[in-house]
């Protein structure tokens, strides 16, 4: 297995270097990287930030002055007759964006970029929330009917836009379908891992990755998954409706009482997150590009604005207006990094091990035990950092679960969307359980596929190359879908339709029909 495990990671290696030119490019070229302050800025980046900046103001900061009413929409959600709720649509997105990159993500771009790495992270957020309003809201203006449910997303508003071409809207499908493939290995590991450091936490010994314990959480794992992915998208939205709150809660509580003991340094931690933005800590060895660039990327794989991966649960929603689930889609961008991905922050900067005399060894640790490390130079050693450790933990591993539930099941929508052949439907739903399988077993084999995890890098900038085009092509829908929504939808509850749209959709034509 060992000989399997390592011609994988010969392969992955050759991927992650085509990666990693994608999101250098062309910064990796003597004559652009020589340009003043442009040359740190690649492609992908100016094409991100660039977009949300783009949206904010074409949209007149729409993330700021909806943001109660995207929040009054979550707190007053009601059940949905078709499809699923605002809110159930809401905690299913961030089931899917808030994974275990909240972690490690920002642990690793931290650790090589520095502290300067979060406030880039903010700033993409930001213009994000727009990206994320854009998006969404475009999912919902071409959402389809299936059965009882809503279905939608870049592989519908993609082929929508194209001129309704049919292989536009299977390659985008079999995009997502590959994007999914490449990111449900490191999910089943990570939601396995994460149960044997909670075990080691209860027990204070190390369990072994071979162990019974590892196994039968194996199994455990493979028969949720088949009982709940396979069960549609209610299905799923009913797990994520419980389990998303508590680990948001848990997640907060725990590194608020991390906080709370250490709220003596907390304008030392701005100091250094702005102070090292441009001129990072010589540990890390990086420029002011490298942080820019870790900041930005890992934003990205955290929060997926402007990726099109968040718009399939965005297009399940029941709700009123397209705009209304664009508004509440900024808040999850604005949750998943301005609010979660700060909180690892904090324990990762305000850990100050990268300042401490064993900064070399804390650089060679894996990023959960960077992580981990951090938050126990917070609390200290004994019952009070077991404790933390076993609840991160525990969030980690709920982090990690809720994400293979959303992959395999939008991967099951974008087969469908293909066809409606049971041979090939089958053949994703096998494909998907073999390569999480493939995940798990790579935990209890104790390796470390390093480079299979890096692939996801690769898949996400994929993602953004296809969908950011999608947007601006779509974008004159939402200008007419928003100028709706401020001056008609608003006011006097005018429901949208096709009429409004200048376009036919049957969805919302019996939306609006419910409506009056």
């Amino acid at each position: 297995m060992q000989r399997i495990f390592d011609a994988i990671n010969a392969v992955c290696g050759h991927i992650q270097v085509i990666s990693d030119w994608f999101w250098d490019f062309p910064t990796n070229l003597a004559w652009y990287s020589a340009i003043p302050i442009l040359g740190n800025f690649s492609l992908a980046i100016i094409l991100l930030v660039g977009s949300g900046i783009f949206f904010t103001f074409r949209l007149r900061f729409i993330q700021v002055r909806r943001f109660g009413y995207g929040l009054k929409l979550l707190i007053q959600s009601k059940a949905a007759k078709t499809g699923i709720s605002p809110l159930a649509s809401f905690l299913l997105s961030t089931a899917m964006r808030v994974g275990p990159g909240n972690i490690l993500g920002v642990t690793g771009a931290i650790s090589i970029g520095g502290p300067g790495a979060l406030l880039w992270m903010w700033i993409s957020a930001f213009f994000g929330m727009a990206t994320a309003f854009v998006e969404s809201t475009l999912s919902q203006i071409f959402k389809e009917k299936k059965d009882n449910e809503y279905v939608g997303g870049m592989p519908f508003y993609g082929r929508a836009l194209v001129k309704n071409a049919a292989w536009i809207g299977v390659a985008l499908s079999l995009l997502y379908i590959v994007y999914a493939l490449l990111c449900l290995p490191a999910q089943g590991f990570n939601t396995v891992s994460a149960v044997g450091t909670i075990a080691s936490g209860f027990t204070g010994a190390t369990i072994e990755t071979n162990s019974a314990l590892y196994w039968v959480s194996f199994v455990i794992l493979m028969v949720l998954i088949i009982f709940i992915s396979f069960g549609g998208i209610k299905q799923v939205s009913k797990i994520t409706d419980v389990l998303v709150p508590i680990m948001a809660v848990v997640y907060f509580l725990t590194v608020l009482v991390l906080i709370v003991a250490n709220v003596q340094s907390i304008p030392w931690f701005f100091s250094a997150v702005f102070g090292q933005a441009f001129t990072p800590h010589a540990i890390f060895g990086g420029t002011f590009g490298t942080i820019l660039n870790q900041g930005i990327k890992r934003g990205l794989m955290s929060n997926e604005a402007g990726q099109g991966t968040i718009t399939m649960p965005a297009s399940a929603s029941d709700a009123d207006h397209p705009c209304d689930q664009g508004c509440i889609q900024a808040i999850g961008v604005f949750m998943d990094t301005i609010v979660i991905c700060t909180l690892t922050g904090f324990v990762v900067i305000m850990g100050k091990m990268w300042l401490s005399d064993s900064a070399a060894e804390w650089m060679e640790l894996g990023k959960l035990d960077k992580y981990l490390t951090s938050a126990g130079a917070l609390i200290g050693s004994g019952v009070g950092y077991t404790f933390v450790s076993v609840l991160i933990s525990l969030c980690f591993g709920l982090f990690a679960f809720t994400c293979l539930l959303g992959f395999i099941s939008f991967s099951e929508i974008c087969a469908n969307r293909i066809t409606r052949n049971a041979v090939f439907i089958n053949v994703v739903r096998i494909l998907c359980l073999i390569v999480t399988a493939f995940g798990v077993m790579t935990n209890i084999a104790g390796l470390d596929l390093e480079a299979l995890w890096n692939l996801s890098d690769f898949a996400n900038i994929l993602m953004v190359f296809c969908n950011l085009p999608l947007l601006y092509m779509g974008f004159k829908h939402v200008r007419i879908a928003y100028d709706h929504f401020e001056n008609r939808f608003l006011k006097d509850g005018d429901p949208y339709a096709s009429r409004v749209a200048g376009i036919d959709l049957p969805v919302w034509d019996d939306k609006a029909g419910e409506m009056k």
